[in-house]
């Protein structure tokens, strides 16, 4: 059974410690999804792991013979070569074996008359066939095309920022690795893409280690996670859903000792106040004491809920319309006599296939892009706040605090108190003592946290979101989810997570490609409901379409031995099952801070809800026989 572990490792970058003395292990088939806000380390741990970077302290102890593959969240390619050829970049046996063959291709078609080629071609045919090179082959086309990659030829350097993303994706899920690390996998895809992605990681040998914010993929891909947390490592059994309850029990439990520590804090700082002369060289424990409290208490502060419902700018009653409004971009017609009215108070997702126009419809409404012909039309009051893709510019020699006072001091919440700029750096995952930090000293994804909170910070009434869940971790999103479930104004965002699309917006505009957009009322993931059940409907109507010039009468089917004796006792399998989800309820409300029992319940549940699914259909196929 191979499995890696990790001991006793610390990195630090400069004056910052990302994470020290941790330990853990992934064994062989483990899912681990690794989350933590942004700059705790998590890209560095996944690089360390993948033998791309060093610790500062540690090993990584892993059998001779073990592979991993990784995708980077901004991988490095060569733009000269081809998609294809890039897929076919690695170190795995197989990968070079291609490779070799290729060229070897390459020389026989150019000198056809020397036999000691073709003899090296008929080799390296024999140990494609011994590899599975061929299926390899394969599958790299079949794996590029569900991304969305249907030009093999074409050139890196040609490719989108997305496309790269996507082809570097394919690189690692073809060699077959013994663990597989994928940094924000699902950035850039389409929700058809992370759809397919989920149940080829479903399916995968290999263990997995995954940094990604989209939440329902973890829940769907994961069985272990792993939480980065002020530089220590907390695992914890299950799924994302799981890490959330037993995450929830552990922070009650902290938050029991730390009513134990605050009243020993309170005798501590009144034995502190009686002076000098009370505080012998005899003392010194209990002050060293008095000072390890201290820090802690001030951690724990920082982590209090702050009231979110800002006051924000007052907004009328004409918020965006566009009427007629027509747009082409890149010979690609974007929006063609397209009417929208957007009201105070409305929550609109926009969704569609990458290349659809979605980002461009969101610069149309915040005046970056003119319309070729239509009308835009604004409303006086409106004070839009656009947190888009690209980033910010930012002095980089400027501490965050300065930065952010830049917008504002203070602002007013909706109940008339203020709150600081140092209160809302803390709100958004900044410490206390970091706020004095140097803008150039903080990663990328804290540069995105601290943009955002600066476009916050300036109490806008119309709050433009563009891919907002790309560059930001599962805790800030959070955090400006719920923002924006207390914010009063309009939120128009462009994102394909569905998750925060189903907390975040109420309607959907979907840009179907050639200018049509649709509009649906409901969350993202009731739209994919109807759409996919349209979609079954429609494949079944092509099914049962009879073929032109058959009148042949289809003979009458029966049900078989088998059918008949399973159609007689699935009525009762399914009452059973039914029986049995409901008990598991029950016991669930029951089972207090009793984790381990909740996630054996919740196992069993969704093991039977999938029974019954499955007893469900089979219902509806056996009555339609037997009604016959």
């Amino acid at each position: 059974m191979k499995s890696i572990s990790i001991e006793h490792m610390t990195k630090t970058y400069g004056e910052k410690s990302l994470f020290q003395d941790i330990t853990f292990s992934i064994s062989e088939k483990e899912r681990v999804g690794l989350i933590g806000i942004n700059g705790t380390g998590k890209s560095s741990l996944l690089k360390i792991v993948a033998g791309l970077d060093l610790p500062d302290e540690g090993e990584i102890i892993a059998p001779k013979d073990y592979r991993i593959a990784y995708s980077a969240q901004s991988p490095e390619m060569n733009d000269d070569i081809t998609v294809l050829e890039q897929v076919f970049q690695g170190d795995a046996p197989v990968l070079v074996l291609m490779r070799e063959y290729e060229e070897v291709l390459i020389e026989v078609n150019k000198q056809s008359e020397i036999t000691s080629l073709h003899d090296k071609l008929f080799a390296l045919q024999k140990r494609m066939d011994a590899l599975n090179g061929w299926e390899a082959h394969t599958n790299a086309k079949t794996i590029l095309t569900k991304l969305g990659i249907e030009n093999f030829d074409k050139k890196i350097g040609e490719l989108s920022g997305g496309q790269k993303k996507r082809v570097a994706l394919a690189q690692v899920l073809i060699q077959n690795p013994d663990l597989l690390i994928l940094d924000e996998p699902t950035n850039h895809l389409d929700f058809e893409a992370v759809k397919w992605l989920e149940d080829y990681l479903t399916r995968f040998n290999g263990s997995l280690l995954v940094v990604t914010h989209d939440r329902y993929f973890l829940d769907k891909v994961t069985n272990r996670m792993f939480e980065l947390d002020g530089g220590r490592i907390y695992s914890y059994k299950g799924n994302y859903a799981d890490f959330l309850q037993a995450k929830a029990i552990r922070e009650e439990n902290e938050a029991a000792t730390i009513d134990k520590q605050k009243n020993l804090f309170r005798r501590e700082l009144e034995w502190m106040r009686r002076g000098a002369k009370a505080r012998s060289t005899k003392q010194k424990a209990r002050i060293q004491r008095f000072d390890s409290l201290d820090e802690k208490l001030a951690n724990v502060k920082s982590k209090e809920k702050l009231d979110m419902s800002l006051k924000g700018s007052r907004l009328g009653k004409q918020v965006f319309e566009l009427v007629q409004a027509s747009k082409d971009f890149d010979e690609k017609k974007i929006l063609n006599k397209f009417d929208l009215l957007v009201k105070p108070g409305d929550r609109i997702g926009i969704i569609g296939k990458n290349g659809t126009g979605k980002s461009t419809l969101l610069n149309i409404l915040a005046g970056k892009i003119p319309l070729d012909s239509g009308e835009r039309i604004i409303g006086q009051t409106v004070k839009v706040a656009y947190y888009t893709q690209e980033n910010e510019e930012m002095d980089l020699n400027k501490r965050m605090i300065e930065y952010l006072k830049e917008t504002a001091e203070v602002i007013e919440t909706s109940d008339g108190k203020t709150i600081s700029a140092a209160q809302m750096l803390e709100r958004f995952l900044f410490p206390l003592h970091t706020h004095g930090t140097i803008i150039g000293k903080l990663s990328g994804g804290e540069r995105r946290r601290l943009y955002l909170l600066k476009i916050l910070m300036s109490e806008p009434n119309v709050l433009l979101l563009d891919e907002p869940t790309n560059d930001l971790d599962t805790q800030t999103l959070m955090v400006l989810e719920d923002y924006l479930e207390d914010f009063n104004g309009v939120v128009i965002t462009v994102s394909h997570d569905r998750y925060f699309l189903d907390k975040v917006a109420q309607t959907l505009l979907v840009l179907k490609g050639e200018g049509v957009v649709d509009s649906y009322y409901g969350t993202y993931s009731e739209y994919l409901e109807v759409e996919r059940a349209e979609e079954q409907l429609q494949q079944k109507v092509k099914k049962e379409k009879p073929v032109e010039g058959n009148t042949t009468k289809a003979k009458k089917v029966k049900l078989s031995y088998n059918e008949q004796r399973e159609w007689s006792t699935i009525d009762e399998d399914i009452e059973k099952v039914e029986s049995r989800i409901a008990e598991i309820d029950s016991e669930l409300a029951e089972t207090g801070s009793d984790f381990e029992k909740a996630n054996s319940l919740m196992k069993e549940q969704e093991e039977l809800n999938e029974k019954l699914e499955y007893l469900i259909e089979r219902w509806s196929y056996l009555s339609e026989i037997a009604d016959q």
